[in-house]
This record gives C-alpha cells, structure tokens and sequence, in this order.
C-alpha cells in the first residue's frame, strides 16, 4: 500500500492549513488520468480529479488546521513541528507500507525521521522537496488538499462579505487582493478579520500601520 501526503496554505494569512493523505494499491489509475502538482491543475480539473481520487483510492484522511490553531499551536512549535505532526496522525490513520510525502523542512530526509519517529510502526517514508511534482500519490494529496481549502476560503468570504463587501483575494500575503481587505477590514472595525493568522508578520504589521496612523489623526 503506497500513500501520499501533502498540504495546502502553509503560508497563507487568511484561512485554513490543510493537509492531505491518500492510499492506493498502486499508482496506475493517478498516471492514467495525468494526475500531477494542483498548482498545474486548473481549478475545474482539480474538482474532476479530486472526485476520481476519492473513488478510486484505498482511503483519504483530510485535516483541516483553523487560523486559530495555528496561532496557538505556534506559541509551543514551529509551523514545521506541527506539519511533522499532522503528517504522523494522517500516516498512523492510514497505515500504508510506504509513504511520500512533501517535505516542509529544507532537510527533507529529517523531515522524514522525525514523522517516522512519531509512529508506532515503521513504514518507508521517502520525503522529498517537491514531492507533489515527482509522484503521482503526492500530487493527489495536494489535488484534495487543495480543493479543500479552495472550498474553505470561499465559506470565509462569503461569510466576511456580509460584513465588509470586498473580495477576499487568495488569503496570502503578497496577494494584492487580500492585501486591501486586510488594511480595509482592520480600518473599518479597528482589528484583524476572523480567520486571520494573527502571529503572521503581515497581520501584526498591518495592525501596527493602522495604530500608527490613529496616533497620527491626533
């Protein structure tokens, strides 16, 4: 039983972490149908393969971090310590004999012993950068990872539009788009929007320049 894992949002200032595992007897069916990286996978294509990895696989686990979390969970370990943990939990869950996965740490093979130091059984686990780009199992992964948290974006902005009539744009911090509806939310009502990563400098930035220029006003 082969697996992939991989995630989705890891940088985001808006919205969810999402990570994905996914098991197959074998990789056949994800070549047939050209599955590959999400990122080189229109959206439209993303929501057809994601619908055939779910009925083909073995099983899939999809776990989805809150902003919230992640905020939390950053005041005790890094935003790699808390992949290395989800990763673990999904491959325990799931039990394949080897695993890919998309490696978060810039030394991939420790990436790799330390989720394999958190299971209770030993299988391979081959980490790799880039993993999403070499093999079809961890493409797959970031195809549901990704469409998840596509879906759990829009949620966000449709409930925030109710409030603030702005789109929400990608939810990164270099994403114009969310850019302005950070700056204009934090002006209007005088704090980050929900689902902000508030531990993120381009969050706790943008709370200072609004500060600022209050101070400024007097």
């Amino acid at each position: 039983m082969i697996c992939g894992i991989d995630e989705s949002g890891r940088g985001p200032v808006i919205g969810p972490l999402v990570i994905a595992g996914v098991t197959f007897e074998k990789d056949l069916v994800l070549i047939e149908n050209n599955v590959r990286d999400s990122k080189k996978v229109t959206p439209k294509r993303r929501e057809v393969l994601a619908k055939k990895i779910k009925e083909t696989s073995v099983d899939h686990e999809i776990v989805v971090i809150s902003a919230s979390d992640i905020d939390d969970m950053r005041k005790v370990m890094t935003l790699n310590e808390i992949e290395v943990n989800v990763f673990s939990k999904i491959i325990s869950k799931l039990k394949p004999d080897v695993c890919y996965v998309d490696s978060a740490d810039v030394d991939d093979k420790r990436f790799g012993r330390d989720i394999l130091s958190r299971l209770s059984f030993k299988p391979e686990i081959i980490s790799r950068h880039k993993a999403d780009e070499i093999y079809p199992i961890v493409g797959a992964a970031s195809i549901l990872a990704k469409t998840r948290r596509d879906k759990e974006v829009w949620r966000i902005e449709q409930e925030l539009k109710k409030k603030l009539n702005l789109p929400l744009g990608s939810g990164y911090p270099a994403d114009p788009v969310t850019q302005k509806f950070l700056r204009t939310w934090v002006d209007t009502f005088g704090e980050l929007p929900p689902y902000t990563r508030c531990s993120w400098k381009t969050a706790q930035r943008i709370l200072k320049e609004n500060s600022m220029k209050k101070l400024d006003d007097f």
